[in-house]
């Protein structure tokens, strides 16, 4: 990569954390050629990405954190990829009729989703995230009574460092539900392993939102790809839809495609010729 003083932070974190994982570690040497950007830089770069949980620093470089078990709170997580998921949400609701009654697992692309959900009228939500829960709840005090506002439907359970609610509360809550489409939020997705997560007890809880769900679609940026989690819940066959963003590589796509019903990369074609729009099927 030559000379480019004009990336943004965020980008230049995303190249760097893509590089690590990617490679399985880099040096501080080698990110200032490639990034062509100074040492102290690179150093601020691998310093706020290690606070977020995502890569170790060691000497002289980074290592990518050891992705079967670990897991980044929910503030973490909200620092990374942030065009990406505004991105995402922007594609994924318009997936979305008036009237449907749908699904938000937790995470932090979901909670951009619902920012993005709170005027589609009549709405039925069912979710395990508070911080999802929260955004609906906000937008009905601040609007009052307003007529179409959804109805929100929160699960029990245990608190995960996410802020969302799993075990055998959520888990039963979901069983006796059914849903027109889930938006689910992942931490792994591969052709291998399908949809993952490193927290036992969520991924029982995912399973349950597949099982309850018509139609699933996963909303995930390009970074999640190839990552594995320490627990499967459900393979890329039960996924009906990916929704993505534009960095996800062509070998990439290719494999989803192999396995998925439909592929949606935000900002670029937004649905398959054999696929009516969602308010016709919903």
């Amino acid at each position: 990569m030559s000379e480019n003083q004009n990336l943004l932070a965020e980008q230049r974190r995303t190249l760097i954390l893509d590089e690590v994982r990617r490679r399985g570690g880099v040096r501080v040497n080698e990110l200032t050629r490639r990034l062509g950007v100074s040492d102290m830089t690179v150093r601020r770069d691998l310093d706020a990405l290690a606070r977020q949980g995502v890569l170790e620093k060691v000497h002289g470089g980074a290592v990518p954190v050891e992705a079967s078990t670990h897991e980044p709170g929910f503030e973490a997580k909200s620092g990374l990829e942030l065009t990406a998921k505004e991105d995402i949400a922007r594609t994924a609701a318009e997936l979305v009729p008036p009237g449907a009654a749908i699904a938000l697992s937790g995470g932090t692309t979901t909670f951009a989703l619902a920012h993005r959900l709170t005027e589609v009228p009549d709405l039925t939500v069912v979710t395990n995230s508070v911080r999802v829960a929260d955004v609906f709840h906000a937008a009905q005090r601040s609007s009052g009574s307003r007529q179409g506002a959804a109805t929100v439907v929160l699960t029990g359970g245990v608190r995960t460092p996410s802020d969302s609610l799993v075990g055998p509360v959520a888990d039963q809550a979901i069983a006796a539900l059914h849903f027109d489409l889930l938006f689910l939020g992942v931490h792994g997705i591969s052709v291998e392993a399908g949809l993952s997560t490193p927290n036992l007890a969520e991924a029982e809880t995912n399973r349950r939102l597949v099982q309850s769900a018509r139609r699933v679609v996963v909303v995930a940026d390009h970074t999640k790809w190839g990552t594995v989690g320490l627990s499967s819940f459900a393979s890329l066959e039960q996924v009906d839809t990916l929704v993505t963003d534009s960095g996800l590589s062509a070998e990439a796509r290719a494999e989803v495609s192999e396995h998925l019903r439909r592929l949606v990369v935000a900002g670029e074609s937004e649905r398959s010729e054999d696929e009516p729009a969602a308010a016709a099927d919903a």
